[in-house]
């Protein structure tokens, strides 16, 4: 395969791309260990991976992991604004065929995940479905030899299991987003973290006593609203929801209809992975200087067709700030192009929990080999002992002992006589 986009002469990107990865993998003790046992037990020996993922160092740190398995991998990216040029440059001396760069258009996009199904895979990894929704009707004469695949996010998941339930998903895909050492800490930290990061650096904003609304309370949510009102911020939280708005309420924030939160925020971050949350209706009531920001997975989440048609000029006045004017003199301003703003702007999630989020892609991945044949064609939950043996490589990475039941306490708490 022609190795994409990179000139694996350009030693002083290549370099700076390993560099990171270095310091990304001292923060990945859990896939560390992986990585030695794969080496040893080539788990995934000869089997072809089409990968689609953000190209950071962490995903970096997954790919070697997989190859030292014994993975014929490649790799193109999940998000046009996400790829680190180092980091993809990296990979292709490493030998793994990547096809990504930073900001490309979307005819490239796509011309790179068909370059990535050009590999004929066995399995896919996917971060948002575009793979395997490729794969299932351009492609679909490829899907006979996939044994299964892995799913990062919630909105791949959400995409897939509709695709079950019209009975068209054609082979086993592990929802790995649904893993408790996923969304407890990827999700929640990883985005709290990383989404308050990027947009502190394409603005340079100060977060004490802004009002800050944060469209979905989810596990993503949870986290940005919890880092904004640390720093701060005084926070709004909308949902459709009624157990999570009845959460967020209990956790002390202030929830509200979007529409009435549209005229008194300051920072909008949606992250719902649904469409046309912020609409034209909101466009049309926000205060001069609002600031719209999205981190749920693709851009639609924010209505841009609708904000251009509002607006009477647009002009990029910084990197990743695009300045919309509306009637009565009022600006707006949208970042990062409405893509995910802590990749576009920042470097992502933490390395330190996506060693627990790509630990489980490898161990699924690892599972769905040894159980070639035996999986129907649906999506299904991480296996429970990946979910906990992941948990339990990472505390003890962190030097934490935690206690252990008593075989009297376990008898205790699976008998079904009375307690005395």
């Amino acid at each position: 395969m022609t190795l994409h986009n990179y000139d694996v002469k350009d030693l002083s990107l290549a370099e700076s791309g390993r560099r990171r990865i270095e310091w990304a993998y001292r923060e990945m003790p859990v896939v560390k260990l992986i990585r030695e046992r794969f080496a040893e037990e080539k788990p995934l020996r000869g089997v072809r991976i089409s990968a689609c993922l953000h190209v950071t160092t962490e995903t970096a740190n997954l790919a070697l992991a997989l190859k030292e398995g014994g993975a014929d991998l490649v790799l193109c990216a999940s998000n046009p604004l996400s790829t680190q040029d180092d980091v993809a440059a990296a990979l292709v001396e490493y030998g793994i065929p990547t096809s990504a760069i930073k900001g490309e258009d979307e005819a490239t996009y796509y011309r790179h995940i068909n370059i990535a199904l050009d590999h004929s895979p066995q399995m896919t990894v996917d971060d948002g479905a575009d793979l395997v929704t490729s794969l299932h009707t351009k492609r679909s004469q490829l899907i006979t030899g996939v044994i299964g695949g892995t799913e990062e996010t919630t909105t791949g998941v959400v995409r897939l299991r509709s695709l079950e339930k019209a009975g068209k998903l054609k082979y086993p895909v592990i929802a790995v987003n649904d893993a408790q050492t996923k969304y407890l800490f990827d999700n929640r930290y990883g985005t709290g973290q990383s989404t308050i990061d990027g947009i502190t650096r394409a603005t340079n904003i100060l977060w004490a006593g802004k009002k800050v609304v944060v469209c979905g309370y989810g596990w993503c949510g949870h986290g940005v609203a919890l880092r904004a009102r640390g720093l701060g911020a005084q926070v709004i939280v909308v949902e459709v929801a009624p157990v999570r708005a009845l959460e967020a309420v209990m956790d002390g924030y202030l929830v509200m209809p979007l529409l009435e939160a549209a005229a008194v925020g300051d920072i909008f971050i949606t992250l719902t992975g649904d469409k046309h949350v912020i609409d034209e209706a909101h466009f049309r009531v926000m205060k001069d200087g609002a600031i719209i920001a999205n981190s749920g997975h693709f851009n639609v989440e924010i209505n841009i067709p609708a904000l251009e048609g509002l607006s009477s000029g647009h002009r990029r006045i910084r990197d990743f700030i695009d300045e919309y004017s509306l009637a009565g003199g009022r600006r707006v301003f949208l970042l990062g192009e409405g893509r995910l703003i802590n990749l576009a702007a920042a470097e992502g999630h933490p390395a330190s929990v996506m060693d627990m989020s790509f630990a489980i892609q490898a161990l699924c991945l690892e599972y769905m080999a040894k159980n070639r044949g035996k999986l129907e064609a649906k999506v299904y939950p991480v296996p429970e002992d990946i979910d906990k043996q992941v948990a339990r490589l990472k505390l003890n990475a962190m030097g934490i002992e935690i206690d252990r039941l008593t075989p009297e306490q376990e008898n205790y708490l699976t008998s079904w006589e009375e307690g005395t």
